[in-house]
């Protein structure tokens, strides 16, 4: 089936990742009726110390440019994120979680949390993870 351990390792990373994307959106639909893509633009403003400019969040989220433009006009509509002028450019604006946003992304990742438990964390010691994190920091900028 593999013709190196190279293609093992390589077809072993992206069945786990597309898995565990699958449980996770599935978890938050039922759950939140929340698309995976508002939950990983959340989780990314949530990281932030203060407002970011949309440009700044789709390079951090991996979300195109329409794909992300989509996104803050819904979680904008719902009360989520907030669109303010940036306070260095007039021509452009910068976006931040409101406190529902914020709430909201609390309860989201308490759900991906559980779902992805059975099947990842629950399964890995310290070292397992430790060696994911150390292998993840090599490939994730090639």
């Amino acid at each position: 089936m593999f013709d190196t351990e190279e293609d093992r390792a390589f077809y072993g990373l992206i069945w786990a990742g597309n898995a565990l994307t699958c449980l996770v959106d599935k978890a938050l639909t039922a759950t939140h009726a929340m698309p995976l893509s508002w939950f990983e633009a959340l989780f990314w403003l949530d990281q932030q110390t203060g407002p970011v400019s949309p440009t700044q969040l789709g390079e951090a989220a991996m979300l195109s440019r329409s794909r992300l433009s989509r996104v803050l006009d819904e979680l904008t509509a719902r009360g989520l994120v907030d669109r303010q002028p940036s306070p260095t450019d007039a021509r452009a604006v910068t976006v931040a979680l409101t406190d529902a946003g914020r709430a909201l992304y609390a309860a989201a990742d308490a759900t991906r949390r559980a779902a992805v438990a059975p099947y990842f964390t629950d399964k890995l010691d310290a070292q397992d993870t430790a060696d994911l994190i150390r292998v993840w920091r090599k490939i994730r900028n090639p």
